[in-house]
């Protein structure tokens, strides 16, 4: 009984851990969005929201470190439960990254 309850606290203690960002999944944006913009806007925009992503997903992978070593160390995520998850926000930074790259290759940009 007494491994059973252990079990279970471990599991939800890993299942509320920050993903690391190559595993979340990009929001559906649509490239109607971006579908106004000249190529040379589209690139700007691209190479913002890339800076944008990278900046992000290095802050979610601190998160997903220190939720790691916080329910090794004393069983709870630290980051996750500080407000450190930017799982939100990369998949945001995801989603316009592909729309933007839609839309460049969708007006034949160079």
């Amino acid at each position: 009984m007494k491994k059973l309850a252990i079990a279970a606290i471990a599991l939800v203690a890993l299942s509320s851990c920050a993903k690391r960002p190559d595993a979340i999944v990009p929001v559906d944006i649509p490239m109607a969005a971006y579908s106004g913009e000249s190529c040379s806007q589209l690139s700007r925009d691209l190479i913002k929201e890339q800076e944008n992503l990278a900046a992000i997903s290095k802050a979610q992978n601190q998160a997903a470190t220190g939720d790691a070593v916080g329910v090794f160390l004393i069983g709870v995520p630290m980051s996750s439960t500080a407000g450190g998850d930017k799982e939100g926000q990369v998949a945001v930074a995801k989603g316009k990254v592909l729309a933007i790259e839609n839309s460049i290759k969708a007006k034949g940009c160079k």
